[in-house]
């Protein structure tokens, strides 16, 4: 307390204090004094309901759990189950139809379909590569993927694979023919992309072996740049831009007969900034950091400089693009993604604000900072002014009007106009996704997106059953008639509510980034689902996943499934417990070995080094993409089978010590990296040992609180 800095009453860490009055406040017309006597003020009206609302989770979770032993799983009375549901107050009365009435939305959000990033905006260059990548080489995305098969004469090799090269060609060639089709050929046959001038317009031509022709809809060619020998032209198709590079004296362009030296596609049309599940942020100075970064890329200042191939490279915001239209007018396209900021949840506390002595809601601190931040985005990114704020883990629609709420209060200390800060709502918490129609309605003025996501939303289903029976493995549970439920339902009120040409209805993430080909197989669903949007693990899953925007109308794709009927609550409350005696032990160990090797790969990073997003190798030696909404279902779901008896204790913390040896030979290349092997009482190994020994006791199943005590530990260690 002694470090402390007073202001307005509240007790403030002095590298917030530094950050706001040096670094963020600066800029604005607001001073130090009303800003923290505005925070205050929130503060004083917002604690009280946010303890409260915690509460109320408590209090339904102990319900639910009373009823699943003396009822068993919801299967054994689905009717008896959904009315007790309702007189607890966990279902609450659907309103009438309606529409939102969100304005001020930009077109990345209301009218254009496209990949979605999610990045921990902690990592400087990270957020910079996420926030540019609103465009991609087409040609580097194929190349570098297993788009390309990689075996045989395809293999990629030390240096450039010529038979891989021309793959690579064919296969953009096909895209261009299938979004970019010629009145006669194919882009494979094209000698030459032309700009010819008629009357005062331009118009776009090529040559074929044929003779010449152009584009089957003439109307798709917008835009041209540089010179006839060497330039762009632009092309747009499903409101996505596409431009071809002519290059004939590069080393790709000279092997083309038209000298295309590559196809840049538009990309990632938005990205989440995240301040939550993929960062460790536990105290001060963690946040101020991700504070400094949101800042830098609202004032387009931020840059990272580091080592790559052994040459020192600076990293910065992109330019937009600048082109010439069809009339020879200016013609500007946006460089960078439209960015969102993910704020954290309503669960967590954080001291570097205190309140009569206790630590304050993080989320409140988030959702002032981080608005105060945007306040320096003077159009480079939102350009009607809007601050998009992504709120996650919310539980049901009295948690959304709480988040509601607070920005409100925001809006009222920053003296911004009512509204002018949007709500993403992420529906992963089962008890919004049961009530997701009320919860929009709660947001109805200030909603851009609503999101599913299968990783938490899985995480809190078994949390929420913890008490009904054994779980299903993980890989079971996907095909189950629940989880196509949600994702059904979260589309079609969706469109119910209005969203189609206003605003985003998003799904999840791809979680394995080496298998691209996989990926292109299965993503293409989610536009054809009626998503405007989907989550991608890095710019070059974006720019593959790009070309699903190209081969699916989402507003078509919408219009169909507009009448559908809505997959009733008894759908969305299936989720079955595992038979007796349906697994052998085999088959128990091998899930209990898989979990606990997830969870230990993850944590160890998390809490050694800070790392809240990682790719971690799982039991078979594949990448997968690991947060805390990946380690909060393997957590809960070996909780819920040493609850119920599948597993003991001791056979639980035996395979953790046997995993933690697998682990530490799968990071032997990391300098810094310590062996939890080589010590059962490290704070890493015991943290994500704990997260499976007390999984069920952790609020709604969360890792945040241990993991949050134990990287404090580790980072008060290594200050010593």
């Amino acid at each position: 307390m002694n470090d402390y800095l007073t202001k307005s009453g509240l007790s403030v860490h002095p590298l917030l204090v530094d950050f706001v009055e040096r670094e963020a406040l600066p800029g604005t017309s607001m001073s130090a004094e009303q800003f923290w006597s505005g925070f205050a003020a929130l503060l004083a009206e917002h604690v009280p309901t946010n303890a409260k609302l915690l509460a109320k989770r408590d209090e339904l979770q102990g319900k639910i759990d009373d009823w699943h032993r003396q009822n068993g799983p919801v299967g054994n009375n689905p009717a008896g189950y959904e009315a007790f549901l309702r007189e607890i107050g966990y279902l609450v009365d659907e309103p009438s139809d309606f529409s939102i009435e969100t304005e001020g939305l930009d077109p990345e959000i209301s009218s254009l379909c496209g990949p979605q990033l999610v990045v921990p905006v902690s990592n400087a260059r990270y957020a910079l590569n996420a926030a540019n990548a609103r465009w991609g080489s087409l040609y580097d995305a194929l190349y570098g993927t297993d788009v390309i098969p990689r075996d045989g004469d395809l293999a990629p090799g030390k240096g450039y694979n010529p038979a891989r090269g021309a793959a690579v060609v064919a296969r953009a060639a096909q895209f261009l023919d299938e979004s970019f089709p010629l009145a006669a050929g194919s882009h494979a046959d094209v000698t030459g992309y032309h700009v010819i001038k008629e009357g005062d317009t331009r118009l776009f031509v090529v040559d074929t072996a044929a003779g010449r022709t152009g584009l089957c809809d003439p109307s798709q060619f917008i835009g041209y740049g540089g010179t006839e020998s060497a330039g762009e032209l632009v092309l747009r198709h499903n409101g996505l831009h596409v431009v071809l590079v002519i290059a004939p004296d590069t080393e790709i362009g000279k092997t083309h007969r038209a000298g295309l030296s590559d196809v840049v596609v538009e990309a990632a049309l938005t990205t989440i900034q995240d301040c939550e599940d993929s960062v460790a942020a536990v105290d001060a100075e963690d946040k101020v950091g991700v504070y400094r970064n949101w800042l830098g890329l609202m004032t387009g200042t931020l840059q990272d400089t580091f080592e790559k191939g052994g040459q020192t490279v600076t990293r910065k915001l992109k330019a937009d693009r600048s082109y010439k239209d069809i009339r020879g007018q200016p013609l500007v396209l946006k460089g960078r993604s439209l960015l969102l900021v993910r704020n954290v949840g309503h669960l967590m506390t954080t001291d570097a604000v205190l309140l009569n002595g206790k630590p304050v809601g993080e989320g409140l601190m988030d959702a002032a900072v981080t608005a105060l931040c945007a306040l320096h985005d003077k159009g480079g990114n939102a350009r009607h002014g809007a601050i998009y704020v992504v709120k996650p883990k919310m539980h049901g629609p009295e948690e959304v009007t709480f988040a509601c709420a607070i920005f409100a209060s925001v809006e009222k200390l920053l003296g911004l106009a009512e509204n002018t800060i949007k709500i993403g709502i992420m529906d992963e918490e089962r008890r919004t996704s049961a009530n997701l129609k009320a919860a929009i309605y709660a947001a109805r003025a200030r909603v851009f997106f609503i999101n599913t996501g299968f990783l938490d939303r899985t995480g809190d289903e078994i949390h929420t059953s913890m008490e009904a029976g054994a779980v299903l493995r993980k890989d079971e549970i996907k095909s189950e008639r629940w989880i196509a439920s949600y994702e059904d339902r979260n589309v079609l009120i969706g469109l119910a509510a209005g969203f189609s040409g206003k605003a985003q209805i998003g799904k999840g993430m791809w979680a394995r980034p080496d298998d691209m080909a996989a990926m292109m197989d299965a993503k293409i669903g989610h536009p054809k689902s009626g998503a405007n949007t989907a989550w991608v693990p890095s710019p070059t899953a974006a720019t593959l996943h790009a070309l699903h925007y190209h081969q699916v109308d989402v507003f078509d794709a919408q219009r169909r499934r507009h009448n559908e009927a809505t997959p009733g609550l008894d759908a969305l409350f299936s989720m079955p417990v595992l038979a007796p005696f349906a697994l052998s032990r085999e088959e128990i160990t091998r899930e209990l070995e898989n979990n606990a090797q997830g969870i230990l790969g993850y944590v160890v990073r998390w809490v050694q080094q800070g790392v809240g997003c990682s790719k971690v190798p799982d039991i078979n030696n594949v990448g997968l993409m690991e947060d805390r909404a990946t380690c909060r279902i393997s957590s809960q779901a070996v909780a819920n089978w040493l609850r119920h008896g599948l597993v003991s204790r001791d056979e639980v913390t035996s395979v953790f010590e046997r995993m933690a040896k697998v682990v530490d030979e799968q990071n032997a290349g990391d300098p810094i990296y310590r062996p939890m092997s080589e010590n059962y009482q490290s704070v890493a190994f015991t943290a994500a040992l704990d997260l499976a020994l007390h999984g069920a006791d952790q609020p709604s199943g969360y890792t945040e609180p241990l993991l949050h005590a134990a990287r404090r530990k580790v980072k008060a260690r290594d200050r010593k």
